[in-house]
């Protein structure tokens, strides 16, 4: 998740007392809440009586007299940095206090007093689901009120999570993020005030294999057959002619365990595909369509001729990838916007480092809207080959709850604020050995092609590090 304080607003204090600055935390580049920095101090004291002073980042300290404008700016960049380190941190991160904390400031920022609501909820099909849950119930509440509904058994739960969507005109979705621990599904989705924004159930995890759990349940099968019909009436997963009139003949024949074996087969099955954007691959500003699946990203584009080709980056072969957003200059290069200009033109990228062949790192980059969703779905991604790696089970990575926190991977997605991140270096140098990539490789140890660059600036991937010469 891409925390972020980008503005303070000066606010009139209670019945008409002093003015106060308040702190406008934004989550993937929306509003989530508005705290003051009393409130950021009780969170990091409350969290240093439970976690110890050792665990947290620096918090910035009190001041005796009034801010000047350049320190409550600094003040903000501290905060801002402070918030990232927390929700970055396995432990912190992951922790009730912190997330209840922005869980309450979320409903007390939007003004939505706790009752008792009807929610909508769509699947993949675009059937609607009505589920009466608080305004205060948060992600996991939601997940299990649905699964209630539909009659999904707990044990299944976990296979899928709730997504925030923008629902196009022609139908399909355009992913937003997925709804996480620290928000209220019914505050996110009314306080963006448009029809245009849903909530939708879909299967959270990537690996195929973990289909046979869902298909041994009428309810998992179900869900997983609606996903896959609608993802390919979509597109989202390519078919030829002849694989889609055997389909055809399974969807009339209503052999739904059938059609998903074979629809297992198919490439982008199960993928999670993205607006069409723009990337450095193969060329620069080269028109693509992302789509994310089976531990890797799919690059695809349109040749003269209409003829598709496409480009395959396996998540094992990124050594870091980071999200950096900026706001692009006016033509007069001066920084102050001009009219018209909105926070709606923040230009997002996601650029990863990719071991192109056995001596050689290269920068891709791509340009898009979606870029942080992409990032988390390259972090699930590595979080759920470590567990498969490391013997551990899928069933208890996905359940929302173990021991009161969520336990989450060490490596944590990193999203940087401006400037903007520069293009791949075609000077970096490459390596020279194997080995001696995977045994060296760290966060203080990643280049990347911003001179500014820090260890929190860059993601780290651990899954890289088990790559070996076959991969190649």
């Amino acid at each position: 998740m891409h925390f972020s304080i980008p503005e303070t607003e000066s606010r009139s204090g209670d019945s008409g007392g002093s003015a106060y600055v308040a702190y406008n935390i934004h989550v993937n580049g929306v509003l989530h809440c508005r705290v003051r920095y009393s409130q950021l101090l009780g969170l990091h004291e409350q969290l240093r009586k439970e976690y110890g002073a050792n665990v947290l980042p620096a918090f910035p300290p009190k001041k005796l007299f009034s801010l000047t404008p350049a320190e409550v700016e600094q003040r903000r960049e501290q905060l801002e940095k402070y918030m990232q380190a927390v929700r970055q941190d396995p432990l912190l991160g992951s922790s009730e206090t912190f997330n209840s904390f922005l869980r309450r400031a979320q409903q007390e920022t939007q003004q939505v007093p706790t009752e008792e609501v009807s929610l909508e909820v769509l699947l993949s099909n675009g059937q609607k689901v009505l589920v009466n849950v608080l305004t205060s119930d948060q992600t996991e509440d939601v997940l299990e009120a649905v699964a209630a509904k539909l009659d999904l058994p707990d044990d299944l739960i976990g296979y899928f999570s709730l997504f925030l969507v923008r629902e196009k005109e022609d139908g399909a979705f355009s992913f937003v993020r997925k709804l996480q621990e620290f928000e209220l599904p019914y505050v996110s989705v009314t306080s963006l005030r448009s029809q245009e924004y849903k909530i939708v159930l879909r299967k959270s995890y990537w690996d195929s294999a973990y289909d046979d759990d869902v298909m041994e349940n009428r309810v998992g099968l179900n869900l997983l057959y609606a996903q896959t019909v609608s993802d390919i009436e979509r597109g989202w997963i390519l078919v030829t002619k002849e694989q889609h009139r055997q389909l055809k003949s399974l969807q009339e024949k209503v052999s739904k365990k059938e059609f998903l074996r074979l629809a297992q087969t198919l490439r982008h099955y199960g993928y999670l595909r993205f607006d069409a954007c723009v990337a450095d691959f193969p060329e620069k500003d080269c028109p693509v369509v992302v789509s994310a699946g089976n531990s890797e990203l799919s690059l695809q584009l349109r040749l003269p001729g209409q003829q598709l080709r496409e480009g395959s980056f396996r998540v094992t072969r990124m050594r870091c990838w980071r999200v950096t957003s900026s706001v692009p200059l006016p033509s007069g290069g001066t920084s102050s916007p001009g009219p018209g200009r909105g926070r709606g033109e923040v230009r997002l990228e996601l650029a990863f480092e990719y071991l192109m062949s056995k001596d050689r790192l290269q920068w891709v980059t791509i340009t898009s809207p979606q870029a942080i969703m992409m990032s988390i779905c390259l972090q699930s991604m590595v979080d759920e080959l470590m567990v498969k790696k490391s013997g551990g089970s899928i069933r208890k990575m996905l359940r929302r709850r173990v021991a009161g926190t969520l336990r989450r991977s060490d490596s944590q997605q990193a999203v940087k604020s401006p400037p903007l991140l520069e293009s791949p270096d075609a000077s970096r140098e490459s390596i020279v050995k194997l080995s001696s990539k995977l045994s060296a490789v760290s966060l203080r140890g990643i280049g990347s092609p911003s001179t500014d660059a820090s260890a929190s600036d860059v993601h780290g991937n651990f899954a890289f590090e088990g790559i070996g010469d076959e991969d190649l």
